[in-house]
């Protein structure tokens, strides 16, 4: 068995706004879509299972890049946008948080029933992966999310989250059927035990392959199971900080969006009449649909697209999210037309920033950089849960009048 990844985020409680969680489904079904017409649904679930990309990914739709609450909310903006379009998509998402995690198994049940696929297979696919993680794994985190995302051609993977009362932490799941061999493969090997429901037991003698990769990865400072799955940590802070980022690319990208003309590049001309702030956005929606995984290291860079809900590092520009929405929908309609020169050129816009990576320097304060953006919210339609941004008033006299 192969666990693709673990994130160890801060506990964060609160909502999603509706009016953010209507924009995160629209964006996060627009990014599927395109991955799915580039790349393929295997690497839609081979994406899902990278926990850099996954918070990268939380962090363009809004979300707050650190906190546990991008993986509740990000899997339920995608399965809402993603199921009625299942069929067309060739994708599925079962499960969710608390109760909705434990109907994974008659979902599906029922999604096996419609596309011939093996529900037995796959309800242990999921127990199993659930049983390790919150079981067999003794780390300290009880799940209360489980997510399976399935493809009709059978492939899948698992993204779930478990609590850790003690210290205010959560810690994500990630696991891709890609390296699961066993049992995927034998469906139907008996798994017995008291009156408890199904239970993986582990001292089956057939169990002897399942207890050595447990172990394995119960060895959390095994250079071997670090060589396995990709560990993200993220600090408690709240705001984004430069030790976050890589100031490099970051840099590189305000440049290009910010001082370059579309213009300039004869590729990009496309998105022609496209304002500085929405090229900012486009560009870094751009690199989570096409970056190498090697570009997901630092997810808060992702949250310079459209803020985050809680203000860190800005409000959320809905003005600008809303214009990065309509951009991609019409590329990808275009493109179901035949014609994806405006999805082509956002892969071109993402080759033009990399490009400029290379020779850049960086050389600015990204605290200015998100000061000027707090400033400028209103222009955009900024918003948190806390309200509206608001314009800025002019600068109070440092002394006061008698009069």
């Amino acid at each position: 068995m192969k666990r693709s990844g673990t994130a160890d985020l801060p506990l964060h409680y609160g909502k999603v706004p509706p009016w953010l969680y209507e924009r995160m489904s629209i964006l996060g079904l627009s990014i599927v879509e395109v991955i799915l017409m580039d790349y393929g649904k295997d690497e839609v679930l081979r994406r899902l299972a990278d926990p850099f990309w996954f918070q990268s990914f939380g962090a363009v739709m809004g979300m707050d890049w650190h906190s546990s609450g991008i993986t509740t909310s990000v899997m339920g903006a995608l399965k809402r946008s993603i199921n009625p379009n299942s069929q067309s998509l060739g994708l599925y998402i079962c499960g969710g948080k608390g109760k909705f995690s434990r109907e994974t198994p008659s979902e599906l049940i029922q999604i096996a029933d419609k596309t011939g696929l093996d529900g037995t297979a796959l309800v242990r696919a999921s127990k199993l992966s659930a049983k390790v993680d919150n079981t067999a794994i003794q780390d300290g985190y009880q799940l209360y999310l489980h997510n399976f995302v399935l493809s009709d051609n059978g492939n899948w993977s698992v993204i779930q989250q478990g609590m850790h009362e003690s210290d205010g932490t959560a810690r994500r799941y990630h696991w891709h059927s890609e390296n699961i061999t066993s049992f995927v493969e034998e469906p139907h090997t008996g798994i017995k035990g008291i009156s408890r429901g199904r239970i993986l037991n582990l001292t089956d003698a057939e169990a002897s392959e399942n207890r050595k990769g447990i172990l394995d990865i119960s060895h959390t400072d095994s250079v071997e199971v670090m060589k396995d799955f990709s560990k993200l940590i993220l600090p408690a802070h709240h705001d984004v900080r430069a030790s976050d980022v890589d100031l490099k690319r970051l840099g590189a990208l305000l440049y290009v969006t910010r001082e370059q003309q579309p213009q300039n590049f004869e590729d990009l001309l496309m998105l022609e009449g496209v304002g500085p702030r929405t090229m900012q956005s486009l560009a870094l929606v751009s690199e989570v649909i096409h970056g190498a995984p090697s570009r997901f290291k630092d997810p808060a860079r992702f949250s310079f697209a459209h803020g985050g809900k809680d203000g860190h590092p800005f409000p959320v520009p809905t003005k600008t999210y809303d214009e990065s929405i309509s951009i991609l929908r019409k590329g990808i309609e275009k493109s179901k037309l035949g014609n994806s020169d405006k999805l082509n050129t956002l892969n071109k816009l993402h080759q033009v920033i990399t490009t400029a990576e290379k020779d850049f320097t960086p050389d600015f304060d990204i605290q200015e950089v998100i000061e000027e953006e707090r400033q400028n919210s209103w222009r955009f339609g900024g918003k948190t849960v806390f309200g509206d941004a608001q314009k800025p008033g002019p600068p109070k006299p440092i002394q006061l009048t008698l009069f």
